[in-house]
């Protein structure tokens, strides 16, 4: 049973939830495809060609577009359903442990809950869970905030832990949780050819996340000219119903608004005692330059096969 806040009285496992919207439209995807965020194409991290894994789940791929179905695939047809959960609710029906509806809907609409604008930033691929594993983007918080300087650089995704901590302070249904660290499911029962197939998969997967770095958080907005990056809530992940606009907008560096975000940041929730804890935070790693670490340059770093590449060799580890 997943890590729910009242087990005994946690009646249906549903599937409602208040998260993110990543999908994007693609004329390599399903036709029905809704564009919600411009900021990343998933299609630089999945394998359409299959030249990497050579098995996945009827589901195949559910970000980049979804699954265009036949004759383009033939995998189970489905639209985009890119997403990142920041807490479950489970079912619109109290009685078995959830929240109704109306509720949620008229405590986001109240400004209760601080709705910052939502930027952020893929920060690892990782293949996750069962045999064969669950491949998903993660979008975790490299580094603790700065409790002591008020100026200094908040650690990209804070929004996330920020936005889950206040969700789960309010809310107390039984059926409330959030299903591990935060992440988008590119694909489920991946099999790869090999290791080394994997080793190249993972290759190509770290050159695009240090392209998005390069470019720092974004906006999840439809288009250019759109600021309404906030959150949303879905009756399942193929179903976003309704959006809700930041409330709490930058900047975000002066002295009042500086403390009601690091007050939500000094704790996590603890999954396994189902209670609060002092959050615990990377340190902050300062990176070497491209130079010292690859005389060859960014170029040779990000481009080439990389099956050729690491046929004669493994991948690279990452200094410290």
């Amino acid at each position: 049973m997943p890590p729910v806040l009242k087990p005994e009285l946690s009646k249906v496992d549903g599937l409602a939830f208040l998260g993110l919207s990543l999908a994007r439209k693609s004329d390599r995807g399903h036709p029905e495809s809704i564009t919600h965020q411009i900021a990343f194409d998933f299609n630089d991290v999945i394998d359409r060609g299959y030249e990497y894994i050579q098995s996945t789940n009827d589901d195949g791929w559910l970000v980049g577009g979804g699954e265009p179905g036949p004759p383009k695939s033939f995998k189970l047809a489905a639209k985009d359903s890119a997403h990142v959960e920041i807490m479950r609710i489970g079912t619109y029906k109290p009685e078995w442990g959830g929240i109704s509806e109306n509720e949620i809907i008229d405590v986001l609409k109240s400004g209760k809950i601080l709705i910052p604008q939502i930027e952020v930033l893929p920060t690892a691929v990782v293949a996750y869970g069962d045999t064969p594993p669950e491949l998903e983007i993660r979008f975790d918080m490299p580094f603790a905030p700065d409790f002591v300087d008020m100026t200094a650089e908040l650690p990209p995704n804070w929004q996330l832990r920020f936005l889950h901590n206040q969700l789960f302070k309010h809310f107390q249904n039984p059926s409330r949780f959030c299903p591990a660290a935060f992440h988008s499911t590119i694909v489920r029962k991946a099999e790869f050819r090999s290791e080394n197939h994997k080793e190249a998969y993972m290759s190509m997967c770290d050159a695009v996340l240090k392209k998005w770095k390069l470019a720092g958080p974004r906006p999840l907005n439809a288009n250019p000219v759109d600021n309404k990056s906030g959150i949303w809530l879905f009756a399942d992940r193929t179903k976003p119903t309704h959006f809700f606009p930041p409330n709490f907008l930058p900047p975000y560096n002066t002295e009042e608004k500086r403390k009601i975000i690091l007050s939500f940041l000094t704790e996590e929730w603890d999954e396994k005692t189902l209670d609060w804890k002092k959050a615990v935070y990377p340190e902050k790693t300062v990176e070497r330059s491209t130079q010292e670490t690859n005389p060859s340059g960014p170029f040779m770093e990000w481009c080439g096969n990389p099956i050729e590449a690491l046929l004669g060799g493994a991948r690279p580890q990452a200094t410290s």
